[in-house]
């Protein structure tokens, strides 16, 4: 039986590894890295194990942490910090903060998660905050808050909405009015764009007509509002479609908060598609306009990342999943994704890489034989490029 010391001496130690990026196995675009950043091992062994030995003679757990995921990002005080997601044993979710100096390895969460103003009686789960530095000064939280379905007798029927918190240091926040999308009586993965919009604010949303299934919703949905401490959109127009046969086939939702780059506004957002092994969730991105952050103006196919080998197994097995990603002043980004609800990576790249792919990457061409068609041209390309190599060598 271990001592409280000798937990904590291992807490420690796995807050001291560094973390180093892994050899082959990106694609040009990014580096993934060994391990991951945040797991249920990096919550402080004082949320989870009562030290002392007259009540807790065996040092068991007694508030259990089943998994650390997806996370909100943003430089504060010059330290990466992630406001992850934390479910209990007891599968209640809550937020976190934790920070690092590196951005890859060493976070530590504060001494305390997030509390947030309980002004929801019917919230049971908050989940997937979304985090925004807005250029009106206040640092802006938007979560999935889920509560049962009152109309229906069915303990699993659930429904989500979009809840709003704002802050300046992540410690204080106050809770405003969840949004209101007349679109739609559903909405899980809104965020906040960082500027305004015509003087207004503006959300990307995700049109639902139930928990889980987008029914009407086309696609990643964007809206503007004057008053943010009362949102609501009276229109949603649709940005990144879904597309039969496509990653984003089943459903598609905003993820990091958008890059703004000289070309335009770089998204990082999930696709998902139903299989024969259940629902497949993957990690792509596109472009918006600099002038009209709703207008598409490229998007790449297929996707930016997909679940790779132990990414795969989890509570939700074959997902990952963004809705943060920090853009560093000397142009690296750090995307932080889950797998399977279940741990938090990073990969790392750079501004001038993720335009590079976002805007030469040819798009889905949508049926099989213009894909044949379009490697072909690729191929064909390709060769010859090699072809007049061997011939200009001495």
């Amino acid at each position: 039986m271990r001592s409280y010391e000798q937990i904590e001496a291992a807490y420690e130690a796995l807050l001291a590894r560094k973390n180093i990026p892994l050899e082959g196995e990106g694609n040009g675009v990014y580096e993934r890295w060994a391990y991951p950043v945040l797991t249920r091992e990096h919550v402080p062994p004082f949320w989870t194990t009562d030290p002392d030995p007259a009540r807790n003679p065996f040092m068991m757990q007694r508030l259990g942490v089943n998994a650390v995921f997806n996370s909100g990002a943003l430089l504060l005080d010059g330290k990466f910090t992630l406001v992850a997601r934390v479910e209990g044993a007891d599968r209640k979710s809550f937020f976190a903060v934790a920070q690092s100096d590196s951005g890859v390895d060493g976070f530590r969460f504060w001494d305390y998660p997030v509390v947030l103003p309980d002004t929801c009686p019917e919230e049971t789960n908050v989940y997937d905050m979304r985090l925004t530095q807005h250029e009106d000064g206040y640092i802006y939280g938007v979560f999935c808050s889920e509560s049962h379905d009152p109309d229906s007798a069915d303990l699993s029927a659930a429904v989500a909405q979009a809840g709003i918190v704002r802050t300046k240091d992540l410690k204080t926040w106050e809770r405003l009015p969840n949004l209101v999308t007349l679109r739609s009586p559903q909405q899980r993965n809104v965020l906040l764009h960082p500027q305004f919009v015509n003087r207004q604010y503006a959300f990307y949303t995700r049109p639902m007509d139930g928990f889980i299934e987008t029914g009407s919703g086309g696609g990643i949905g964007f809206g503007l509002c004057p008053d943010i401490t009362h949102a609501v959109l009276d229109e949603e127009r649709m940005t990144s479609m879904r597309r039969y046969h496509t990653i984003t086939e089943a459903k598609n939702g905003a993820g990091a908060v958008p890059i703004r780059t000289d070309r335009g506004f770089i998204h990082i957002a999930h696709g998902v598609r139903n299989t024969a092994a259940g629902l497949r969730y993957v990690i792509y991105a596109f472009a918006t306009a600099l002038d009209d952050p709703a207008r598409v103006i490229a998007e790449p196919g297929g996707y930016l990342i997909a679940p790779m080998g132990a990414e795969r197994v989890g509570d939700v097995g074959n997902v990952v999943f963004t809705n943060g990603a920090i853009a560093a002043p000397d142009g690296r980004v750090y995307i932080y994704y889950a797998s399977s609800d279940t741990r938090l990576h990073v990969a790392t790249t750079t501004v001038e890489r993720l335009c590079d792919y976002v805007f030469s990457t040819p798009p889905d061409a949508l049926r099989s034989a213009d894909c044949v068609r379009q490697r072909c041209a690729f191929i064909e390309r390709n060769l010859a490029t090699l072809r007049r190599g061997a011939q200009e060598k001495p």
